[in-house]
């Protein structure tokens, strides 16, 4: 019995295309092999295979000429903040002009869309719809607060120490030229409103969607990373805050649990009340309830604050006469 030749390095350990096999110097019968399953038109991979879905992505773009990786696996690819329900997703979407045919391949979301220059880009091998592209056209797919919060994610300024870079992801004014060359794009109506609400400064989902159960409980619309010290670079900072109330709300989530960031966490919040301000905690078990009970307290706070001013006002009012 003839024994298979084992497949190169580059092939056994992920997805090929034909071409790739091809210049590899093998024969065209060696695909038809238990160790190679079909993927789709001129796509194969290992038989013993573990899914990547970058590898994955890069296969797809490699085997579709003028196609890029588009929507929710250009989301995760990105590593974009996105719910619970697709941040494991495997989903392979693929767009291409709508001068093309569209992409019809087994277990492919195919799309057919209008792009402008500069909104596909070749990054590590493979095209992909740039992350302000991506969020468009994720707007027909995420609910309202998903949209905003992954906005956010792209607008908010990076921390250069922690993450190798200086410049946000996007602006605000570049999501807005974005909606503004799509005007018929299917989801666009939903972009324009989440873009209304997009703000810099809110370092994770849980932030936004605490902000944004503020602004639909009434409350007014707090600052965010408000410096205690403007100016001092190791001043703390409070996630949400009003500081003519002198109101800190911090969302401490689950990282928040080790040891030194609980110390941390402490002397921050420390530093606060010795400046006078009120500081209130939220965490990931208020989220669960729509941050309801969260919201009461930041309001009873708030009331507390005028009902203290006024008793102020109160008083000093026969100085003043």
């Amino acid at each position: 019995m003839r024994s298979r030749p084992p497949l190169p390095a580059h092939l056994a350990s992920r997805p090929f295309t034909v071409e790739s096999f091809k210049s590899a110097g093998l024969d065209y019968n060696r695909l038809r092999r238990t160790d190679i399953e079909h993927i789709s038109r001129g796509l194969y991979r290992p038989a013993e295979w573990d899914f990547c879905l970058e590898e994955a992505a890069r296969a797809l773009s490699e085997a579709t000429p003028g196609a890029w990786i588009s929507h929710v696996t250009a989301a995760r690819l990105q590593c974009s903040l996105l719910p619970a329900w697709l941040s494991d997703s495997r989903e392979l979407h693929l767009s291409k002009p709508t001068v093309l045919p569209g992409a019809r391949r087994k277990g492919i979301h195919g799309h057919r869309l209008i792009v402008k220059p500069g909104e596909v880009e070749f990054v590590e091998g493979m095209w992909l719809s740039t992350r302000a592209r991506t969020w468009l056209d994720m707007a027909r797919l995420l609910p309202l607060e998903d949209l905003v919060a992954m906005a956010d994610q792209l607008v908010r300024r990076p921390r250069p120490e922690l993450e190798g870079r200086e410049d946000a992801y996007s602006t605000v004014e570049e999501l807005r030229d974005m909606i503004a060359r799509h005007p018929n794009l299917q989801g666009v109506v939903r972009a324009r409103q989440a873009l209304d609400l997009v703000r810099v400064g809110s370092d994770s989902a849980p932030e936004t969607f605490l902000r944004l159960a503020m602004l639909d409980a009434g409350l007014p619309e707090p600052e965010l990373q408000l410096s205690l010290r403007p100016g001092d670079p190791r001043s703390p900072s409070a996630d949400l805050a009003f500081r003519r109330r002198k109101i800190a709300v911090q969302y401490d989530g689950g990282h928040h649990l080790l040891e030194a960031q609980r110390l941390s966490d402490r002397r921050r919040d420390k530093a606060f009340e010795t400046a006078g301000w009120t500081v209130i905690i939220v965490g990931k078990a208020d989220q669960k309830d729509g941050f309801d009970i969260a919201i009461k307290t930041i309001k009873r706070a708030l009331k507390n604050c005028v009902a203290d001013a006024a008793v102020a006002a109160g008083f000093a009012a026969p100085n003043q006469m």
